[in-house]
C-alpha cells in the first residue's frame, strides 16, 4: 500500500484503534443493557409491586428512583468520563450497574428496590455518556462514523423489543426478579470484552480540576426539574411541593449557566451548547422523547387492560415499532446521513413519527391491531429511527475530544429529562381527560358492566387527548430540526479526534 493511502488510512483511524470494530460490540451490548432494563421493569412492574407489597402511591418510586439519579447525575458522569478517561468510566460503570442490578433482585422490601434503583440511575449516568462518547473518538470518518451509529441505533432499538419480549417470557415464566439478574452477564461480557478491547485515542481527557459548584448546581436544578413532573403527575400541578420544586430548578439552573460562564474549567462548557447545531439536537431529542415516553406507557396499558394481552403478547405487539426504528436508522438514517444535511433526516422523521401518532388519536376500545396499531406503530418507528440516527452522530461532531463526554452526556440529559416530563405531562393530561369522560358519562350507566364499559371509555379517550398533544409536540421538534440544525453532510465539518478537533475553537486539548 502506497503511503498516501496509509496517512489516509491513518487519518480515518486513530493509530492503535485497529480494535474500533471490536469496540463496537462491546459498547452496543452494554446499550442494549441500559435500553433492555428500561424496558424490562416496566413489564415486571405490577408483579414486583405484588410481592414486595409497595403501595400504588410509592410504585411510581421504581421509576423515578431511577430517572432522578441518572437524569440529575449525567452531566457529572459525562465529565468524570472525560475527565478519567472514559474506557475507565465505561467499565466502572459497567461494573456498578451489575451490582445494583443484583441488588434490585434481591430486594425483599420496596425501600430496597428503590435504593437499587437509584443505584443503577448513578452507574447509568457513568456509563451512558462513556460509551457515547467512546463512539465520538474511535469513529472519526464519516462513513465509518455513520455505520458504527447506525449499529448502535439499531442495538439501541432492538433492545428494546428485547426487554419487552424478554420481560414478558421472565415475569411469565420465571420470575420478575430475574429481569434484574439478567443483566449481570450482559455486564459482565461487555466490561470484560471493553477493558481488553477498547484503547482510547490519546490526547482526549480533560484533566481541569473538578467544576464543584457547578456540579452541585446542575444536579440539584435536574433533580429538582424531573422530580416536580414526577410530582405533578401523582399531586397535580397545584400542589405546593410541585410548585415549589419549578421554582428551585428554575432558579438552579440559572445559577447554573451564570457560574458555568463564569468559572475557568466549567463542567459544561457553554460553547457545546451555545453551538446552533447541537443546541437544536438537544432541544428537538428531548421534545421527541416528550412525546414518545408517554405513549409507551399508554400502549402498554391499552393493550393489557383494555386488550386483555398478556405481558408476552404485549411484548410481541410491540415488535412493528422496534422494526421500523431498525429500519429507519440502519437503511434510511444511516445509508443517507453522510449524503443529504442532517435537518432534511431529522425533520421529515419528527413529521413521519407524528403521523403515526395522528393515527393513534383515533384509538377505541374495540380498535383493531391490524388496521390502526400496527401502521402507527411502523410510522413512529421508521420516523423515529429516520430522526435519531443523524441526531445522535451531530450531536457529538465537531466538539473537542476533552468535551466528547460532556456532549455525549447532553444527548442523554435531553433524553431522561424529555422521559421524565413525557411521562408526568402526558398521563396528567390522560388522567385528567379521563375522570371529566366518567364525570360525565357515568351517570346514565346503571348497571355494573356498564359502569365498567364507561370506565373503559374514559380510560382510551383520555389516552386519545393526551397523544394529541404528542403529535403537536413531534410537529415542534420537526420545527426546531429544519430551523436550527443546519449544518452540512457530516463530512463537511469537523469531527473529534485524537488530533486536529481542536482547529474548531482555540482552546488547546491537554495532553494525555
Amino acid at each position: 500500500m502506497s503511503e498516501t493511502a496509509l496517512k489516509a488510512r491513518g487519518a480515518a483511524a486513530p493509530s492503535g484503534d485497529a480494535n474500533r470494530w471490536k469496540a463496537l460490540v462491546f459498547i452496543a451490548l452494554a446499550q442494549l443493557m441500559v435500553v433492555l432494563d428500561a424496558t424490562i421493569v416496566n413489564i415486571a412492574l405490577p408483579s414486583a409491586q405484588q410481592d414486595l407489597g409497595i403501595s400504588d402511591g410509592n410504585r411510581q418510586w421504581v421509576v423515578t428512583a431511577y430517572a432522578l439519579a441518572f437524569g440529575g447525575l449525567l452531566l457529572f458522569g459525562g465529565r468524570i468520563a472525560d475527565l478519567w478517561g472514559r474506557k475507565r468510566a465505561f467499565v466502572l460503570g459497567l461494573a456498578g450497574f451489575a451490582a445494583a442490578s443484583a441488588l434490585g433482585g434481591a430486594a425483599t422490601s420496596g425501600s430496597m428496590m428503590f435504593g437499587a434503583r437509584a443505584l443503577q440511575g448513578v452507574f447509568g449516568a457513568l456509563l451512558a455518556p462513556a460509551a457515547l462518547s467512546l463512539l465520538a473518538v474511535m469513529f472519526t470518518d464519516a462513513k465509518e462514523r455513520a455505520k458504527a451509529f447506525g449499529i448502535y441505533g439499531a442495538i439501541a432499538g432492538g433492545g428494546g423489543a428485547v426487554g419487552l419480549i424478554l420481560g414478558g417470557f421472565l415475569t411469565e415464566y420465571l420470575d420478575w426478579r430475574w429481569t434484574f439478574f439478567v443483566n449481570v452477564p450482559f455486564a459482565v461480557v461487555a466490561a470484560a470484552g471493553a477493558y481488553f478491547v477498547i484503547r482510547e485515542p490519546e490526547g482526549g481527557r480533560n484533566r481541569s480540576p473538578l467544576d464543584i459548584p457547578g456540579v452541585v448546581l446542575s444536579t440539584l436544578g435536574l433533580v429538582s426539574l424531573v422530580y416536580g413532573f414526577t410530582r405533578a403527575e401523582s399531586d397535580g400541578w397545584g400542589d405546593a411541593v410541585t410548585v415549589s420544586m419549578f421554582v428551585a430548578s428554575a432558579v438552579l439552573l440559572v445559577a447554573f449557566v451564570l457560574v458555568e460562564s463564569r468559572v475557568k474549567a466549567p463542567l459544561l462548557p457553554l460553547r457545546v451548547v451555545t453551538d446552533r447545531n447541537r443546541g437544536g439536537i438537544y432541544l428537538s431529542l428531548g421534545l421527541a422523547i416528550i412525546g414518545m415516553f408517554g405513549l409507551f406507557l399508554f400502549l402498554t396499558y391499552y393493550l393489557q387492560v383494555v386488550k386483555g394481552y398478556t405481558p408476552v403478547k404485549t411484548g410481541f405487539a410491540f415488535l412493528p415499532m422496534v422494526a421500523g426504528m431498525i429500519t429507519g436508522s440502519t437503511q434510511i438514517g444511516a445509508r443517507l446521513m453522510t449524503r443529504v444535511p442532517a435537518r432534511l433526516l431529522m425533520g421529515p422523521g419528527f413529521l413521519v413519527a407524528a403521523l403515526g401518532m395522528l393515527i393513534l388519536t383515533q384509538l377505541k376500545i374495540d380498535s383493531s391491531y391490524t388496521t390502526q396499531l400496527l401502521p402507527a406503530m411502523l410510522l413512529l418507528g421508521l420516523g423515529m429511527g429516520t430522526a435519531f440516527m443523524p441526531a445522535m452522530s451531530l450531536a457529538t461532531q465537531g466538539v473537542q475530544p476533552r468535551d466528547a463526554g460532556v456532549a455525549s452526556a447532553m444527548v442523554n440529559t435531553s433524553q431522561q429529562v424529555g422521559g421524565a416530563i413525557g411521562t408526568a405531562l402526558l398521563n396528567t393530561i390522560a388522567a385528567s381527560a379521563t375522570t371529566s369522560y366518567i364525570t360525565d358519562h357515568i351517570g346514565g350507566a346503571a348497571a355494573r358492566p356498564q359502569q365498567e364499559l364507561v370506565k373503559l371509555q374514559g380510560m382510551v379517550h383520555g389516552y386519545s387527548t393526551a397523544i394529541w398533544f404528542a403529535v403537536g409536540i413531534l410537529a415542534l421538534a420537526s420545527v426546531i430540526a429544519f430551523t436550527f440544525v443546519n449544518a452540512g453532510r457530516p463530512g463537511s465539518t469537523p469531527v473529534a479526534s485524537g488530533e486536529g478537533a481542536e482547529d474548531e475553537l482555540p482552546v488547546p486539548v491537554v495532553a494525555h
